[in-house]
């Protein structure tokens, strides 16, 4: 059974009893976690002594999470079960450390997979990964400010319109993806705004490659005009995004978490609730101008071209 090991790791400011009690509680899971927020009416139950909860999704599949060993506020130990979509068993666990006035906690998994997926190991390694980046990252602005400012609307079909547009084709680390479509987007709004041109829709992000395993990402940074200027900077691109029937996920939040949208509409294609198209690649479109617009109100629409 090929086996493999994820291990990512948060800072969080706030006392370590706090943190623990949080991640002990399961009733309080469907807040911060990475799975349950991409199928928000999975069934889910709770044992009466709270050292156990399981799921039956159609989304997330189904299995049981089961406390085995705790020590209050250093460490949690589980046995996670999956039932579907393949059978496996899995231990994971939770550490607590207080460092500097803050709590480092650590989410630690050891699995296999079924010998038949051996290939996949690299893969499954970099999204279990992804997925506890995120989910911690949610725990954080939940100990920290109370909330977690992200919430999933499932639009389902909608028809892109399709438009032409200038943009910045630029490939990164997943890491870096955020500066560096900052600096895009100023670059791009400070040549239109230079030679008085005005966007014609909202602006977008078209993801031509993801790497998870080598954790790059290539995209073009766009914005959509009526029509398209002469003598663009050698840096800029042009081109045209075709009108096309679309999947929608919107995602209402910081744009730290926008993982989660993606998240929840690759796992909505791999159940089949929709038939996503590999000749066009995904985009996400911006609905409103994060400089005029608080965090928890940016709205974001996770678009994934259909069959």
């Amino acid at each position: 059974m090929p086996k493999f090991n994820v291990t990512r790791s948060v800072s969080i400011s706030s006392p370590v009893d706090a943190i623990y009690d949080k991640v002990r509680e399961f009733k309080t899971w469907p807040i911060w976690s990475p799975w349950l927020l991409s199928e928000p009416d999975c069934p889910v139950s709770y044992s009466d002594d709270g050292k156990s909860y399981s799921w039956n999704g159609k989304i997330v599949g189904s299995g049981e999470m089961l406390v085995t060993n705790e020590e209050k506020n250093r460490s949690i130990e589980y046995q996670l079960t999956f039932f579907t979509p393949w059978k496996s068993v899995s231990k994971v666990s939770f550490s607590f450390s207080e460092a500097g006035g803050e709590t480092e906690v650590t989410w630690t998994m050891d699995g296999s997979l079924p010998f038949f997926m051996f290939w996949m190991k690299p893969m499954m390694s970099a999204w279990i990964g992804m997925d506890y980046e995120r989910g911690l990252n949610m725990l954080k602005d939940l100990m920290e400010s109370g909330s977690v400012p992200s919430k999933l609307t499932f639009e389902g079909e909608r028809t892109f319109p399709g438009c032409k547009y200038i943009g910045v084709r630029t490939q990164c680390s997943l890491k870096e993806i955020g500066p560096r479509m900052e600096k895009d987007f100023g670059d791009l709004f400070a040549w239109v705004g230079e030679h008085d041109q005005q966007p014609s829709g909202a602006c977008f992000s078209i993801y031509h490659r993801f790497d998870m395993v080598k954790g790059i990402t290539e995209y073009t940074a766009g914005i959509p005009l009526e029509n398209i200027p002469q003598n663009l900077p050698s840096n800029f691109v042009s081109g045209e995004l075709e009108g096309c029937k679309t999947y929608v996920v919107s995602h209402t939040g910081s744009y730290r978490h926008l993982g989660n949208a993606w998240s929840a509409g690759m796992m909505r294609a791999r159940a089949k609730v929709f038939k996503q198209s590999k000749a066009m690649p995904p985009f996400e479109t911006y609905e409103n101008d994060p400089s005029e617009t608080p965090e928890g109100e940016l709205l974001t629409n996770v678009c994934f071209p259909m069959k």
